[in-house]
C-alpha cells in the first residue's frame, strides 16, 4: 500500500494561516445565499458551510468536525455566529448530512464517484502508467483527473488499490513483451552481466554503472574501449522501441540503484532483463555523451595550452624585439648622418654585421613576427599531435550528422580522417572551407608556384576545433547520444505550438504575431528612451562624459532601525538551542518531506526505522560528513553501508527537489519571510566547490584559481533556497540561470531574477523576455555595454551619446515563430533553457535563431539599462537582493562542516551533494522562522518593542543556537508541536 503522505491526497484538520483561511474558506455572496436557502438554524448553516467549503477545498466531504476548530470559527464568524454551535456529526444526523451533500453537489455541479469515475480513472491511469512508475504519481494523476471531471474523491484506499493494480498490469505487459523478443543468446548475454567473468575484477553490471574520470588521454582510451564493449553487445533499441522514453529512464534508474543480489532476487518473468536492457541503452547513450565531452575538453585544452605557449614565447621574444628595435634605431641614425646613398648602404651593412649578420636578424624577425597579433595557430599542432590518435579513434565510434544543409565541415572531417596517416605536408585544395573563419582559412591555405595547396596539419587542427564548436552549438549531433543528440527532435511541432500559442500569449500579455510583437517591442523601447531623455536634467545621479560613457553616483547605504542591537540581543536570549539533527527531525514531522524517499520502483520502503535513517542520511550527506563519519558518530542507528545504500537506491535528484519543495511551501505559510521579500524575485549565483581530480566535470577555474566545479544556487528574495544544481567550471553561468525558476514547483513563484555579470548575456535576456521573466542583473561592466537605438532616424537631446547601432526589427519579426517554438517547447517541459542556451552560444553566430534571440535580448537589455540609470530604487533593490546570495553561500559553508571537497567523481552524486546541502539549509530556515515567530509574539505579549522594521532586520540564516557536533542521536519519540504559522503582532507591509 502506498503511504498517503507520499501523495497529494488532501487531508482535513490542518491548521491554516489567516491568508489560507481567507483564500480557501472565505464565503462569497453566492455561498451565503445558498447556505441561507438550504439550512435552518445556526448549527445547520454552519454544517452546510463546512461541507460546502470542504468539498471545494478538498474534493470530498469530510466529517464537519474533522475540520480544524479555527476553520470552523472562521466560517462561523462569516455567518455572524458569535458562539459556534457544535456541528451535526455523522451518526447523529445522517439524513441531514445526506441532504446537505446532495445540495452542495447540485450547487457546485459535481457528482459522486461511481462506475463512471472508475472507468475514467482506469483509462487515465493505464495510459499514464506507460510513462510513470511511482504509484504516488499515479494517485496524484487520479486526483487531478477527478477534480477536472467534477467527481468526488473516493477513499484513499480505493485510489491506491486501483493505481497499483493498473500499474502492475501495464508493467507485466511490458516485461512479457520484452521477454518474448529475447532469444536464448540474448538472455544468456544479459545473465552473464550478473556474474564475474574469468579474469575480471567485477561484474559487467557494475561496469555499466561506472562514471568517467577526467578528460585525460588514458581516460579517453579507456572510455573508447568501453563504448566498443557496450556497442558490441546486443542492441537494446529494437527491443525497447515500444516503451516510452520516460519509462525507459525510470527502469534504468531502478536498475542503476540495485546491487547484483537485488536483480537476482527478481522473480517476475522478464523484469530483470527489461531493467538490464534499459540500463544498457542508457549507458551507451551516456558513454557517447561523455566521449564527446572529453573531445570538447581536449580541444579546449589544446587551445588554452597554445595561448599559454604564445604568452610564454612573447615574453621570451621581448628581449629580441628590444634588440631589433635598437638595430632599427641605429639604421635610422646612420641614415640621417649619411650624405649619400652609398654611405648609407655602407653604414647600414656595418650595423647589420655588428648585430649578428643579415641571416640571424632575418631569422629573429620571422620568429617574432610569427606570433604577433596573438597568432597562436602555429602552436596548436604540436599540442594536438600528442592526442590525435585517441581523438580519431573516438570519431570512428561516432555517427555525427548535421542539423543544417551545410555539410562542408563533415566533408572536410572525412578528408582529414582519410589522410590521418598521410606523410605529405600538403593536400590539394578541393575542400569547401566556408565553415572556417577568414583567419583560419589564411592559415590553412598555402599559395605555391604550382598552385594553391592546403597545409594538412593546419587543416586537421582547424577541423577538430570547428567540430567541437559545432557539436557544442548543435549544428552537428551524435546519433544515439542524449545531450549531444539532435535537439530539434525535442521541440514541439509548429502545429502543436499553435494549439498552445493563444493561451500562452494571453497569460503573458504578448502579441500573437511576429509583426505585432516587433512593433510592440519597438514602441516600448521608443517610449523608454524618450522618457529617460526627458528626465535627464532632473537625474542628478547620472552623468555622461565626452566619450559617451555613462557614470552613476554611488548610493548611500541605508541605516539600521533604532534599537536593533537591543532587539537582536533579546531575540538571541529567547531562541531555543537545538541540534541540527533535531531540526531535521522536526522539519520531517511538520512537512513529511522524507515521504518522497524510497525505492525507485515506487514501493514503500521496507527497511527498519526508515524515517530515522532517512534523516541521518540527509544529515550525513548534507553536511558532507560522508557515510563513514556519520555512522561512526551515530552508533546504533545505521551503518555506513546502510547510509550508502539509502543514498544510492532510495534518494535521487528528483526526490531531493520534491523534499525541498515541501520545506519551501511550509516556510511560505509564515508571515515573517514576507518582511524579507515578497517571493516575487529570485537571486542566482555560483560558488566554487573543490573536487578531487577523479571526474569529468571538474576543471581549473580561472576566476577562482582552483580545481573543481560550480554549485549554482537560486534563492528567493525571502532567503529560502529554490533550486540548486552543479555545473562545470568554464561554463558561462548565464546558461543555467533560467532553469532554476522553471524547475521550481513550490508556492514561491518569482518572476524577477537577479544575478551578477556572469548571469546575463544578450540571448539570455531575449529568452527570459519571452518566458515572462524580468532579468535584472548586477552588472559590473554595465557602462561598457552597448545601448541600442530603436531607429536610426531617432536622436535624443541629452542621452544620444549612449546609443550605438540600431535594432534589426525585421530579424525579430521574421524569426518570431522560431523563437516561440522554442519557448513553447520549454513551457511544455520538453527541453530546459540551459540546453538551448548552450546551442545559442557565441560559437553559433551563423545560426539565425541565435541571432534572433540575441537581437531581442539587445532590446530587452537596453530597456533594463534605461531603467537602471533612471530609477535609483531599481539600483538599490538590485544591490540589496544580490547581497542575500552572498549570505546564503556563507550559510552553506557553515552547514557543510564535513569539508568543502566533494569526493565523488560521479556527476549524479555531485548534483545530489549540493542539493542535500540546500535541503538542510531549508530545514534550518523553516525551524528558525517558526522559532522567531514564537519569539516575536512572546516579546510583544511581554510589552517589548516589536516593529516590522526590527523584525525585517533578522535573518533565517541564524545559527548561533544550533549545535552540529557531539554524539549523534535521534529521539523519534520526541514529537514536536504542530507547525503553527501564527500571525505576527503587527500588520505586515505589502
Amino acid at each position: 500500500m502506498t503511504a498517503i503522505d507520499r501523495t497529494a491526497y488532501p487531508r482535513s484538520g490542518e491548521r491554516l494561516t489567516r491568508e489560507e483561511l481567507e483564500r480557501r474558506y472565505g464565503l462569497s455572496e453566492a455561498d451565503l445565499v445558498f447556505i441561507r436557502g438550504k439550512a435552518r438554524g445556526a448549527s445547520g448553516r454552519l454544517t452546510l458551510a463546512a461541507l460546502l467549503k470542504a468539498r471545494q477545498d478538498l474534493g470530498f466531504f469530510p466529517a464537519p468536525d474533522d475540520l480544524h476548530s479555527e476553520t470552523i470559527a472562521h466560517l462561523a464568524a462569516q455567518l455572524g455566529l458569535v458562539d459556534p454551535p457544535i456541528c451535526v456529526v455523522e451518526d447523529a444526523g445522517e439524513k441531514t448530512l445526506y441532504r446537505y451533500r446532495t445540495a452542495v453537489r447540485a450547487f457546485l455541479d459535481v457528482v459522486t464517484y461511481d462506475e463512471r469515475g472508475e472507468d475514467l480513472l482506469t483509462g487515465a491511469i493505464t495510459e499514464a502508467a506507460s510513462t510513470m512508475s511511482d504509484p504516488a504519481d499515479l494517485i496524484n494523476l487520479a486526483i487531478e483527473v477527478l477534480g477536472k471531471a467534477s467527481i468526488d474523491l473516493p477513499a484513499f484506499s480505493t485510489l491506491d488499490r486501483l493505481a497499483n493494480h493498473l500499474r502492475t498490469k501495464v508493467h507485466t505487459t511490458i516485461y512479457t513483451r520484452t521477454a518474448e523478443r529475447l532469444g536464448d543468446e540474448d538472455v544468456a548475454l544479459l545473465d552473464d552481466l550478473l556474474v564475474v567473468a574469468p579474469g575480471a575484477v567485477t561484474t559487467g553490471f557494475n561496469r555499466l554503472k561506472h562514471a568517467p574520470g577526467p578528460a585525460r588521454p588514458e581516460t579517453i582510451k579507456h572510455w573508447t574501449e568501453r563504448l566498443g564493449w557496450l556497442t558490441g553487445m546486443l542492441d537494446p533499441d529494437p527491443l525497447l522501441n515500444e516503451i516510452a522514453h520516460t519509462k525507459r529512464r525510470q527502469f534504468a534508474a531502478e536498475a542503476r540503484s540495485m546491487e547484483v543480489s537485488d536483480l537476482l532476487d527478481i522473480r517476475r518473468p522478464g523484469k530483470r532483463h527489461t531493467l538490464l536492457l534499459c540500463l544498457l541503452q542508457q549507458a551507451r547513450a551516456q558513454c557517447r555523451d561523455e566521449l564527446i565531452e572529453m573531445l570538447l575538453r581536449r580541444v579546449r585544452k589544446t587551445q588554452n595550452a597554445a595561448k599559454e605557449k604564445l604568452k610564454s614565447l612573447q615574453d621570451e621574444h621581448r628581449e629580441i624585439e628590444e634588440k631589433l628595435i635598437t638595430v632599427l634605431g641605429q639604421v635610422l641614425d646612420n641614415t640621417r648622418q649619411s650624405e649619400t646613398d652609398m654611405e648609407v648602404g655602407r653604414r647600414i651593412r656595418a650595423v647589420l654585421a655588428e648585430r649578428g649578420g643579415l641571416d640571424l636578424l632575418s631569422e629573429q624577425c620571422e620568429t617574432v613576427s610569427a606570433f604577433h597579433h596573438n597568432n597562436d595557430l602555429p602552436l596548436l599542432w604540436p599540442i594536438h599531435a600528442k592526442v590525435r590518435a585517441l581523438l580519431f579513434r573516438l570519431l570512428e565510434l561516432m555517427d555525427i550528422r548535421s542539423t543544417t544543409q551545410d555539410l562542408s565541415l563533415l566533408e572536410a572531417c572525412g578528408i582529414v580522417i582519410a589522410n590521418r596517416s598521410a606523410r605529405r605536408d600538403e593536400l590539394a585544395y578541393d575542400i569547401d572551407l566556408s565553415f572556417a573563419s577568414q583567419r583560419w582559412q589564411a592559415f590553412v591555405i598555402k599559395r605555391r608556384k604550382t598552385g594553391v595547396m592546403l597545409d594538412r596539419r593546419a587543416l586537421e587542427v582547424c577541423v577538430f576545433i570547428h567540430l567541437a564548436d559545432a557539436l557544442q552549438a548543435g549544428d552537428l549531433f551524435v546519433v544515439g547520444a542524449e545531450t549531444f543528440n539532435d535537439y530539434r527532435t525535442q521541440l514541439l511541432s509548429w502545429t502543436e505550438c499553435e494549439a498552445r500559442l493563444a493561451d500562452y500569449c494571453a497569460d503573458l500579455g504578448l502579441p500573437r504575431s511576429g509583426e505585432e510583437f516587433a512593433a510592440w517591442m519597438k514602441e516600448q523601447l521608443m517610449a523608454a528612451t524618450a522618457a529617460v531623455d526627458a528626465g535627464f536634467p532632473e537625474n542628478t545621479e547620472l552623468s555622461i562624459d565626452a566619450s559617451g560613457v555613462p557614470h552613476l553616483k554611488q548610493q548611500k547605504a541605508s541605516g539600521q532601525p533604532e534599537g536593533l542591537m537591543i532587539f537582536e540581543a533579546e531575540v538571541h536570549a529567547r531562541i531555543r538551542e537545538r541540534h541540527l539533527l533535531d531540526i531535521l527531525k522536526d522539519s520531517t514531522s511538520w512537512t513529511a518531506f522524507t515521504r518522497h524517499f524510497g525505492p525507485p520502483s515506487g514501493a514503500d520502503p521496507k527497511i527498519a526505522r526508515a524515517l530515522q535513517r532517512y534523516i541521518l542520511t540527509v544529515f550525513g550527506y548534507g553536511c558532507n560528513l560522508g557515510p563513514v563519519q556519520t555512522a561512526r558518530h551515530a552508533v546504533g542507528i545505521a551503518s555506513a553501508d546502510t547510509l550508502r545504500r539509502l543514498n544510492a537506491q532510495h534518494i535521487d535528484v528528483g526526490k531531493l527537489e520534491a523534499a525541498m519543495t515541501d520545506l519551501i511551501n511550509a516556510y511560505d505559510r509564515f508571515e515573517l519571510p514576507k518582511l524579507w521579500g515578497a517571493g516575487q524575485a529570485a537571486i542566482a549565483d555560483g560558488t566554487h566547490i573543490p573536487l578531487r581530480e577523479n571526474n569529468l566535470l571538474g576543471s581549473q577555474h580561472i576566476r577562482y584559481g582552483a580545481y573543481g566545479g560550480i554549485a549554482y544556487h537560486h534563492i528567493a528574495d525571502n532567503y529560502i533556497a529554490l533550486f540548486t544544481t552543479f555545473i562545470p567550471c568554464g561554463v558561462w553561468e548565464a546558461i543555467h540561470i533560467l532553469d532554476g525558476l522553471l524547475k521550481n514547483r513550490s508556492t514561491v513563484q518569482p518572476d524577477t531574477l537577479h544575478a551578477d555579470t556572469q548571469g546575463q548575456s544578450e540571448p539570455v535576456f531575449g529568452l527570459a523576455r519571452l518566458l515572462g521573466i524580468k532579468l535584472m542583473p548586477r552588472m559590473r561592466n554595465w557602462a561598457d555595454v552597448t545601448f541600442y537605438r530603436p531607429d536610426k532616424s531617432v536622436s535624443y537631446q541629452h542621452i544620444d551619446a549612449l546609443f550605438g547601432r540600431e535594432i534589426d526589427w525585421r530579424l525579430i519579426e521574421t524569426h518570431w515563430q522560431d523563437m516561440m517554438q522554442v519557448i513553447l517547447s520549454i513551457q511544455a517541459g520538453l527541453v530546459v533553457p540551459s540546453m538551448l542556451l548552450r546551442k545559442l552560444s557565441s560559437n553559433n553566430r551563423k545560426n539565425r535563431l541565435y541571432q534572433a534571440f540575441r537581437e531581442l535580448g539587445r532590446v530587452e537589455r537596453t530597456l533594463f539599462l534605461l531603467r537602471y540609470i533612471s530609477d535609483p530604487q531599481v539600483r538599490r533593490s538590485i544591490r540589496a537582493e544580490t547581497t542575500k546570495i552572498e549570505s546564503f553561500n556563507d550559510f552553506l559553508d557553515w552547514i557543510t562542516f564535513g569539508g568543502p571537497v566533494i569526493k565523488s567523481g560521479d556527476p549524479v552524486e555531485q548534483e545530489k551533494q549540493v542539493k542535500y546541502a540546500s535541503l538542510v539549509a531549508n530545514a534550518i530556515m523553516l525551524s528558525n522562522v517558526a522559532d522567531l515567530t514564537d519569539v516575536i509574539n512572546s516579546m510583544a505579549t511581554d510589552g517589548l518593542t516589536v516593529t516590522p522594521e526590527l523584525a525585517a532586520a533578522l535573518s533565517p540564516y541564524a545559527r548561533a543556537k544550533i549545535r552540529r557536533f557531539g554524539k549523534y542521536s535521534i529521539d523519534m519519540e520526541d514529537i514536536p508541536q504542530p507547525l503553527n504559522p501564527a500571525p505576527l503582532p503587527f500588520e505586515v507591509p505589502l
